[in-house]
């Protein structure tokens, strides 16, 4: 025969009883079915409730009206659906077993608590009424069945609600019962009975083990877990985008992920099932046609290795040490003792090589418990300060990487705790079985998704995730998210996911938690959004929906956003950004910038604060880096000068290049941080302290285009205005250097340790005469380039090509990392 078993997902209507019927029906007619159900999707969790209410000495009439309108609707709608369906039967069945129920719940009001004994009696009163239900189902179709109640048949010994089935013992008792495949058996899952009879639970989602224990005593040929999911996946699919189905798994590799928080399989189940090798199937009610997850002794020919990802939440961390455990022989049996005693379980245990301290993990809920009867029994050891005081750590979660391939595959272990540190998470213990079969590490609760998340893209996914906050959306970051939005088919074909999850401008911040759509109408969104900009908001947020990524990209000028890229770092965002406040302030926070990033692991991108688009930094970097000393540079930096110096060379003036230049989006919103030199010498200021210059902006010479004061204090449109004031004045320059064969353009300069930023007049032979319309140019000497400088020259102005070298920027926080396995 075959075991089935449904939770309570497969059974929220009387549709999808109907649907369990027909796959229970086609086993049955094949080689013969055993079905074991749940109660009804949310019973268990109502029941549960109820017991709560009633101990709390509160109404738990309007709970119960619900818990009687959900059952008896089922039944009402099966009625209504078949023929011959024994509604009578049926609701006099659960019309009792309620009435029971509210007895019991006015008995546990009285009391002010709800016993054990009793609870289980509740407890596992919706798995009776799920089968009553079927059993209904089955009687109108004409097909014969036997009730199998586990009170009669399965053993348990144990805590009234979490016993632990003697299967052996329960085996025997099923000797009378028709296993040949000719009596359809239907059993309720989640109850067993102890030594005197009493009605215990096998634990909150139980069913399954039930499933296992039956399949064990009637020597199935394959016990099936029908659940709402296809199968077994690599990660929490809830959790984890991208999660894969597995389709094979060992029984030892199902017994590791289901012990430490898979939630497809109770981690009881493996047990029954491995010992008697009988295979077991995970399937979806909801698509019978998907392959589902086959654990037995047969190993998957696709994951040979790493199978899977799992997490087990709600963990607390006792350490015990002291003086008295080194070398002092059967300390930690004491430990151990004292959590048995009290049936505790526990999950992990480490303990450190100098046998000083020892380390285990229990479940939140005992942890109080446990940690008086830890104090009582070393009372006299921590009086006498051989033991310290005994540590405990809560809200944390335990992650553990499960394969069975594990031992032969080297350098895991490396890449495990690679992506923690990639994800910015701490291993507050570590512990690996001999097996080598699994790996797991104690960390925060609150950033275990996030390590889930990371742990899973670095060993089975080969995309890489950019999760992108961009912070000034005026001409550059408009332009930077319509090329993200022209660029995802692209970026998908090269396994990158590219999400922006926020925009800011200087008064709103728009989040959302499923990625703006960049190529709608995100600025209305914008405007209608009530939140405002901060580093702690956009570190919530991330943290909230625990992203692997992400990179907060400032598209402003401003000075204000500049000061907070050390905050960012710390809080976890790679910073890119074409602002160049940041490089150019002190030399301190210059300094600090570069520490920040090498201490947080995170990158700061600034390539565009020079040269735009061009390759300027990244070149720089490598040369220095390879040990290359700058002697001199001269060049042209600022391609809205470069653009504004060109047109007055064909005959513009001043005030009509710069209106031009403004139109064109070259200059800065403000041209007056273009035409008083200050843009350029920032650009010369970044280049010098990359070449280990210590300089301040206060050190460079600059001559500006504007004269000193002039339209201080007025508005930008205010300066355009008074701007033709100038261009008499400034046409005479143009006409003097045009009769001396010569050109005028505004140059950056490094000699030495001396910077200068002027105005030139420079022969039309020269190489920067001919750079003009927005380009730049620059001329590198060094160690290793001379006499012949290392040129670079191209468009160096506009939003276009700053956006790209943005969009590259961003592209470069991708993580390195191997294919998955």
């Amino acid at each position: 025969m075959k075991v089935l078993k449904f939770g309570g997902s497969s059974l929220a209507d009387a549709t999808r009883y109907l649907r369990v019927t027909e796959i229970c029906m086609t086993a049955h007619q094949t080689e013969g079915a055993a079905v074991v159900l749940s109660a009804p999707k949310g019973v268990t969790n109502a029941l549960s409730l109820l017991c709560d209410q009633a101990a709390a000495g509160e109404d738990f009439n309007p709970l119960f009206t619900k818990l009687d309108e959900l059952v008896n609707g089922i039944a009402k709608e099966l009625d209504e659906t078949l023929t011959g369906f024994p509604f009578e039967k049926v609701s006099t069945f659960i019309a009792s077993r309620l009435g029971i129920l509210k007895q019991q719940l006015e008995g546990i009001r009285l009391l002010g608590t709800a016993p054990d004994s009793v609870a289980a009696e509740i407890l596992s009163l919706g798995e009776y009424i799920s089968v009553s239900m079927f059993g209904g189902i089955l009687e109108s179709k004409g097909v014969a069945n036997q009730l199998i109640d586990p009170v009669d048949y399965v053993l348990a010994n144990g805590e009234y609600l979490d016993s632990i089935a003697d299967v052996a013992l329960s085996k025997a008792r099923f000797s009378e019962v028709a296993s040949d495949g000719s009596v359809f058996l239907v059993m309720p899952g989640f109850v067993a009975a102890n030594d005197d009879r009493e009605k215990v639970t096998l634990g909150r989602n139980g069913s399954d083990y039930s499933a296992a224990i039956l399949a064990a005593c009637i020597d199935a040929s394959c016990c099936e877990i029908w659940t709402d999911v296809d199968g077994v996946y690599n990660a929490d699919p809830n959790q984890v985008e991208g999660a894969v189905l597995l389709d094979k798994l060992t029984y030892q590799e199902a017994m590791e992920l289901s012990y430490f928080g898979a939630k497809v399989l109770h981690p009881k189940t493996i047990g029954p099932i491995a010992q008697h090798h009988i295979p077991c199937l995970i399937k979806n009610t909801l698509n019978p046609a998907a392959p589902g997850t086959l654990i037995s002794n047969e190993k998957s020919e696709i994951w040979t290795s790493v199978k899977g990802i799992s997490q087990l939440d709600n963990v607390t961390m006792f350490n015990v040490a002291g003086p008295g455990l080194k070398g002092m022989v059967g300390m930690a049996s004491r430990v151990f003792e004292v959590m048995s005693n009290a049936n505790i379980s526990i999950s992990l245990i480490t303990q450190s090589s100098s046998e000083y301290s020892i380390s285990f993990c229990i479940q939140e809920k005992d942890a109080v418990r446990a940690q008086h009867l830890l104090e009582d029994a070393f009372t006299l050891e921590l009086q006498n300060q051989l033991l310290d005081q005994i540590e405990v750590r809560h809200d944390l979660a335990i992650v553990t990487l499960v394969g069975d391939g594990m031992r032969q595959t080297k350098g895991l272990a490396a890449r495990f705790f690679a992506a923690l540190s990639q994800a910015r998470v701490n291993n507050v213990a570590i512990a690996q079985g001999s097996s080598e079969r699994s790996i797991s590490t104690v960390i925060e609760a609150k950033k275990a998704k996030k390590a889930v998340r990371v742990i899973h893209q670095n060993f089975f996914s080969d995309r890489h995730t950019i999760d992108v906050f961009l912070v000034g959306c005026g001409n550059v970051g408009t332009e930077l998210l319509g090329q993200i939005a022209r660029q995802q088919p692209a970026l998908l074909k090269r396994n990158i996911q590219l999400r922006v999850y926020g925009i800011a401008n200087s008064r709103k911040l728009l989040l959302d938690s499923n990625g703006i759509d960049v190529a709608g109408d995100w600025k209305s969104l914008l405007a209608e959004s009530s939140e405002t900009l901060s580093v702690d908001r956009l570190h919530q947020f991330a943290n909230d929906n625990s992203l692997v990524n992400p990179v907060i990209v400032d598209c402003t000028s401003h000075e204000a956003v500049a000061i907070q890229y050390v905050d960012m770092m710390e809080q976890g965002f790679h910073v890119v950004t074409p602002n160049k406040k940041a490089n150019t302030d002190t030399m301190a926070y210059y300094k600090k910038l570069r520490r920040t990033a090498q201490n947080t692991n995170r990158q700061y991108l600034y390539e565009t604060t020079v040269g735009a688009g061009l390759p300027v930094i990244d070149n720089l970097q490598k040369l220095f880096a390879a040990g290359d000393v700058l002697h001199q540079f001269e060049g042209i930096l600022s391609g809205s000068l470069s653009y504004v110096f060109g047109k007055l060379e064909e005959g513009m003036s001043l005030s009509e290049a710069t209106t031009a230049a403004k139109s064109n989006g070259y200059t800065e919103p403000d041209p007056r941080d273009d035409l008083s030199g200050m843009d350029v010498a920032r650009k010369l200021l970044i280049m010098a302290r990359e070449a280990g210059l210590a300089l301040e902006l206060s050190d460079i010479e600059i001559e500006s285009v504007l004269p000193a004061g002039f339209a201080e204090g007025a508005s930008i449109d205010e300066f355009m205005q008074q701007l033709p004031e100038l261009d008499a004045e400034f046409g005479k320059r143009v006409d003097a250097a045009k009769a001396d064969n010569s050109v005028l353009r505004y140059i950056g300069s490094i000699n030495g340790d001396k910077c200068r930023v002027t105005i030139q007049a420079v022969p039309l032979s020269h190489p920067l005469a001919a750079v003009k319309d927005g380009e730049n140019a620059l001329a590198i000497s060094s160690d290793y380039y001379q006499p012949i400088p290392y040129v670079i020259r191209g468009y160096g102005a506009g939003g276009t090509v700053t956006a790209a070298g943005v969009f590259a920027d961003i592209l470069r926080t991708m993580p390195w990392k191997q294919m998955a396995l």
